[in-house]
């Protein structure tokens, strides 16, 4: 049976975690509060739900997820995440998370971060330009007309194949951009960001019209 481990047990994760449940997969939500303070969203899972702690999550996922603010990703585990792929649905917001100046210059992406602090996974960047709710509503069959696309950014091209998989079957079409290093094209403030409901022709078009810094 296939587990999603998620470190980050809000809205996306939530979401994220019912698409998941949705396929049949087990489910391990963490956060940064104790496994007790997610009694009742995994009593509102199910019986294929369960809570446990960042590391216990990461350790027992098939498929990670990172879904925190950006501001404490270095409170996440990295040893449990060694030779696994992990989602990273985090947005830099320096309002919240503070000015990180290599990140405001261009010289590094806040994926590019996550991925050095876990060396030994494979980091995907998915699933940060869409609203939570929209990960349920917003889903459709394989070949539905319009259907909405996401896009996989990572360094790892097995990783992006097994992210772009989840992300077919939970319902959307996804859209290969290429490396952690151009995932400023999904930045906050971007088309594809603010674009909402997009399919996979809008999304190849519109990240690849944007203009570094701007």
């Amino acid at each position: 049976m296939t587990t999603l481990g998620l470190i980050g047990a809000g809205k996306i994760g939530g979401s994220l975690a019912r698409a998941a449940i949705g396929l049949g997969w087990d489910v391990v939500l963490s956060n940064s509060r104790g496994p007790e303070t997610l009694a009742d969203l995994v009593a509102d899972l199910g019986p294929k739900a369960r809570a446990a702690t960042p590391a216990e999550a990461a350790a027992a996922a098939d498929l990670a997820v990172v879904t925190i603010p950006f501001k404490a990703v270095d409170d996440v585990p990295a040893e449990p995440l060694a030779g696994k792929v992990v989602i990273d649905t985090t947005n830099y917001y320096p309002p919240r998370d503070g000015h990180v100046a290599a990140i405001d210059d261009g010289s590094t992406t806040s994926s590019e971060m996550l991925q050095g602090l876990l060396p030994g996974a494979s980091v995907v960047k998915a699933f940060n330009h869409i609203e939570a709710s929209e990960i349920l509503t917003h889903a459709q069959p394989a070949g539905s007309e319009g259907r909405r696309a996401l896009a996989v950014m990572g360094d790892d091209a097995q990783a992006r194949t097994t992210v772009a998989e989840f992300i077919d079957a939970i319902g959307f079409d996804p859209v290969d951009l290429g490396v952690l290093a151009d995932s400023w094209r999904l930045r906050v403030g971007t088309a594809v960001y603010g674009g909402g409901r997009l399919d996979a022709t809008q999304v190849r078009e519109k990240a690849a019209a944007e203009v570094p810094g701007s």
